[in-house]
């Protein structure tokens, strides 16, 4: 009995099994797709790359939408804090004090040499020129009335409590990419008093592309509109319709 068991146990489960010897698995395991299996993997790959594409284009756009408003959130920081040391007054217009420039006591980031390459918190990732240093734009409109819907530039700072509904009055807004948008690097450079609204051609409405009076305000930044920082410092998303004359009044005229 001690001999059957001896010889039994020398006989592996492969060799107990014809359709499963190791001859047969060798042929298993060199047998590769065929050609309708691997078309059938192909067309899957195909298919599943089609459905996350988009998802991932959607995402990567979120990630630089909440980047630029993170940015906008650091500006009203820098807003208040100057307001704060200047009688409640905030810049507007770029007649008098340019905003990006009295701000940078109050940011973490400093231009070099009056070069503002370095200060990464004036870009929006989203902005298609990657040399673009300001890619927002300021609040300098002015109205002689509330039935005004032209109004004029103004090159003085505004105290904060003549601002009527702070929380729905733009101070800061995406600005418009074009060959009529001047590319700023360094304080000298041309168009750094042209990073302002205060005319009815700068809204994301306006089809005029005219370096002084063209579209100032993008109009497809960010999923139909552009981010927009408020006179109470908030943060949000403004859809290109809805962005009006009526959003950009800042006093109550009386």
């Amino acid at each position: 009995m001690g001999m059957i068991m001896q010889e039994r146990s020398a006989f592996t489960p492969l060799e107990s099994c014809g359709e499963h010897s190791p001859g047969n698995l060798s042929k298993l395991l060199l047998t590769g797709f065929t050609l309708i299996e691997l078309l059938i993997v192909m067309a899957i790959i195909s298919i599943l790359m089609s459905i996350l594409l988009p998802s991932l284009s959607k995402a990567r756009d979120q990630a630089k939408s909440a980047v630029c408003r993170s940015n906008m959130r650091q500006i009203g920081f820098a807003a208040n804090f100057y307001a704060e040391d200047h009688d409640s007054r905030v810049p507007r217009g770029t007649g008098g004090p340019i905003w990006f420039q009295v701000f940078m006591p109050y940011l973490a980031q400093r231009p070099v040499n009056d070069d503002y390459r370095n200060v990464k918190i004036y870009r929006c990732p989203s902005y298609p020129n990657k040399e673009q240093t300001v890619c927002y734009v300021v609040n300098g409109w002015e109205f002689s009335s509330d039935s005004d819907t032209f109004g004029d530039e103004t090159g003085e700072a505004t105290r904060l409590s003549q601002c009527r509904r702070r929380a729905y009055t733009i101070y800061l807004a995406d600005n418009e990419y074009g060959p009529w948008r001047k590319i700023i690097k360094t304080a000298t450079d041309e168009g750094i008093r042209r990073c302002d609204v205060w005319h009815p051609g700068h809204l994301p409405s306006s089809d005029t592309d005219d370096e002084s009076h063209g579209r100032r305000v993008a109009r497809n930044r960010h999923k139909g509109g552009s981010n927009c920082l408020y006179l109470d410092w908030h943060v949000g998303w403004l859809a290109t319709e809805d962005n009006t004359v009526d959003m950009w009044r800042v006093h109550t005229v009386r």
